[in-house]
């Protein structure tokens, strides 16, 4: 029986004496590839499509009735909580991901847990792969929310603010570390405000000892001290060579792709900066303050009808795509079809769409950094709307605010309007 700390041995001879001499410490190899491959956070962060200024928020669950995930929770805290982390929480200053324990997908099949969380995903929720990609997915976030299982553990190991949304003390040993970490972790209030909740634990955040010290006695050893153990019980020789794990695989690129419709905040500072506030799907109207408000919806949204209430259409393809034509046909086919829109954006990459106005004017917006150039079609909408001046769109290009990323965003015309082009918004 291989254990990873001393403390653990220690319960064993408590709980179990006669299985003692069977106990061997060697360290945790899953906790060893982490540690080993936090150099490569923000690689994992682009990989998850998290762009400078946004936080990862990862949603985990283990396999438990009372788990986040589970069916027994007095609260039912995920149907609850799901649709309020991807409509309360900005689309670009959060990326929200979810972890869930392998025996959940196979317990229930992998077509009911898509069909579970189909309305969570079309609002931006990534699920993240249960075996392969779930370390690197801790790795990259910011703040794990979670339940009693051995992610949020690790997180709080690895320094990550943790925020439990279930925790069940009968389903651990009393004596436990985990049980410890469960009683002392901050909690979730399902019904309160979660940007405050956040704010508040980050603000707040203090590394615990606990999982850091209790995890492994010997990080970063476990690979010799099994292979040791390993040909000792065989019976032969150990290579020289040096013991090493399989280092963490790059996960596939997964950025976001959010076909529910985003209620878009805009509003323009004193020194021309436009703020955008994009929420998908909100419950409740989001408050404009001082600016102006509209709806942005991807053309694969799942309810075509909000399609013909749409300010802006926007989608994101290649260039070249012969499915779709070239951006600036579909455009116009996109203009012709629904006609309460007067802006469609056609997203060719991380910084770059061609846009079309119901005018006629026609736009490539080029950012000088990557994100999602949707949200730059949004700010332009903005501005077309107040009557800015082509020309000087042209000259200064835009400078568009997402929580506390600024991107600068050059603006070429492609081809003119009707005759009012300089005051489409007129």
């Amino acid at each position: 029986m291989v254990f990873s700390h001393p403390e653990q041995i220690d319960r064993l001879a408590e709980s179990c004496p006669a299985a003692l001499p069977t106990a061997v410490l060697a360290g945790d190899p899953c906790f060893d590839r982490i540690l080993a491959a936090r150099h490569h956070r923000d690689r994992y962060r682009r990989a998850l499509g998290v762009h400078p200024g946004q936080r990862l928020i990862l949603l985990n669950s283990t396999w438990n009735p009372t788990s986040l995930f589970g069916d027994a929770g007095s609260e039912d805290v995920l149907p609850l909580l799901l649709p309020r982390l991807t409509s309360e929480l900005p689309v670009d200053e959060y990326r929200v991901a979810a972890v869930l324990h392998p025996n959940i997908w196979h317990g229930h099949g992998p077509g009911q847990v898509r069909l579970w969380l189909d309305r969570a995903r079309r609002a931006g929720l990534a699920l993240v792969d249960p075996l392969e990609g779930w370390r690197q997915a801790l790795i990259a976030a910011d703040v794990v929310l979670g339940d009693f299982g051995s992610v949020s553990y690790y997180a709080a190991a690895c320094g990550t603010p943790v925020l439990l949304g279930a925790a069940d003390p009968e389903a651990l040993g009393a004596s436990s570390p985990v049980a410890a970490f469960v009683r002392s972790a901050p909690r979730l209030d399902p019904y309160g405000a979660l940007l405050p909740q956040l704010d508040k634990l980050l603000a707040e955040h203090r590394p615990l000892d606990g999982p850091a010290e209790l995890t492994s006695s010997v990080p970063g050893q476990s690979a010799a001290l099994l292979r040791s153990l390993f040909y000792r019980l065989i019976g032969i020789t150990e290579p020289t060579a040096p013991a090493v794990l399989d280092p963490l695989p790059l996960p596939p690129y997964e950025p976001p792709l959010r076909t529910a419709p985003l209620r878009v905040l805009t509003r323009t500072t004193a020194d021309g900066t436009i703020a955008v506030q994009r929420f998908a799907e909100p419950r409740y109207e989001p408050d404009a303050a001082d600016g102006e408000g509209h709806l942005a919806v991807h053309e694969d949204t799942l309810d075509p009808g909000v399609l013909e209430i749409a300010d802006v259409i926007y989608r994101y393809g290649e260039a070249d795509d012969p499915r779709l034509g070239p951006p600036q046909a579909w455009a116009a086919e996109v203009l012709g079809r629904h006609r309460s829109a007067s802006l469609a954006a056609y997203v060719t990459g991380p910084r770059e769409c061609t846009v079309l106005h119901r005018n006629g004017l026609r736009l490539t917006l080029a950012a000088d950094a990557a994100g999602d150039p949707a949200a730059y079609a949004s700010a332009l909408h903005s501005r077309l709307r107040t009557g800015s001046e082509v020309a000087e769109l042209v000259a200064t290009g835009l400078i568009v605010k997402t929580g506390t990323g600024l991107r600068r965003v050059r603006v070429r015309v492609e081809r003119e309007g009707s005759a009012d082009a300089t005051r489409p918004g007129s």
